[in-house]
């Protein structure tokens, strides 16, 4: 891939709304499909589709109290794997230098694998933290 290719995600056309990039950085960061894996991977899609529901019912489930923590980790590990995969196909780039810039590059596996464990760390922690201050996740 070379820069060319990145450049749609380069220059954007939400640069003049603050509340758009917002949006557009939640949505880049929680929604792991494109239009572009939508278009040439629909088995990825489907896939990931399920598993999304099935994670998603995962965290219902547990904040109903009928989940232990190590079930909705092991969900959540699970989750995170399949997401390399599809960021791979749909998004195979990551953000280069400061998070307020609109720098990207191709990534590697690594570079995904690294991204997408942290950012779901980091969503997991705040979903286990907020179930646990509303008393509906039993440790």
């Amino acid at each position: 891939m070379s820069s060319s290719d990145l450049d749609p995600y380069r220059l954007p056309p939400y640069a003049d709304s603050a509340h758009a990039w917002l949006l557009h950085e939640a949505v880049d960061h929680l929604w792991p499909w494109s239009q572009r894996g939508f278009r040439h991977h629909k088995w990825v899609l489907a896939i990931g589709l399920v598993l999304a529901l099935a994670v998603s019912m995962v965290w219902v489930l547990a904040g109903l109290g009928r989940m232990t923590a190590g079930a909705v980790i092991g969900w959540w590990a699970g989750w995170s794997v399949f997401e390399i995969v599809i960021r791979m196909y749909s998004k195979p780039y990551i953000k280069e230098g400061p998070w307020w810039q609109r720098h990207y590059r191709p990534a590697s596996i690594m570079d995904m694998l690294c991204y997408v464990s942290f950012k779901n760390l980091l969503v997991g922690a705040a979903l286990f933290v907020g179930l646990k201050t509303l008393g509906l996740l039993q440790m």
